[in-house]
């Protein structure tokens, strides 16, 4: 039996939070473009992001939060690239790159789950998501979207980069038969 308390906790609350506000953010990122609300929208729900993280860090983690943290971010960075392609701030190839990986390492998380290997994200792929939030928080930004917006598609490029560096790390640790050391 699963007590709430351990599936429960402020981390994960926070983490729900940020997946219900997703949404929000995606139908804000198609319907209004680059303003800073949207932008304050996005920057809010990333830092919910850091705050879990550190919550479950300092007072323990839940196999549900492990589960949820990586799927929201997912929905977050995903939803919000995908809405700034259907109003032409990101091209859809560069995401399309990020989004096939994601759902390639999300197979894999839930294959060896299965057999209870655990693959927590690396250091650099958490820097990897950190630069995917940047790319859309870029775009996001009025100025930049409209006199820089060099400065979106060179940090996007960037996640891509990262994403697949750290795609690699994670399959080069799976063939060496340790996916839970990367």
């Amino acid at each position: 039996m699963v007590e709430i308390g351990s599936v429960m906790n402020l981390a994960n609350a926070l983490t729900l939070t940020r997946l219900f506000a997703s949404p929000v953010f995606i139908v804000m990122v198609t319907e209004s473009g680059p303003r800073w609300l949207t932008f304050f929208v996005g920057a809010a729900i990333a830092l919910t992001d850091a705050a879990d993280g550190w919550l479950a860090r300092r007072y323990g983690s839940t196999a549900s939060g492990a589960f949820l943290d990586p799927l929201v971010d997912k929905v977050f960075v995903l939803g919000g690239m995908y809405a700034l392609v259907a109003i032409d701030q990101f091209h859809w190839f560069p995401v399309t790159l990020i989004a096939v990986r994601e759902l390639a390492m999300s197979l894999y998380r839930s294959t060896v789950g299965r057999t209870g290997v655990s693959v927590p994200a690396s250091s650099l792929a958490k820097i990897k998501t950190t630069v995917q939030i940047w790319a859309l928080g870029f775009a996001l930004i009025p100025p930049v979207a409209e006199n820089v917006h060099w400065i979106a598609t060179t940090t996007l490029w960037s996640a891509v980069a990262l994403t697949y560096v750290t795609g690699a790390q994670y399959y080069s640790a799976a063939r060496k038969g340790r996916p839970d050391e990367v």
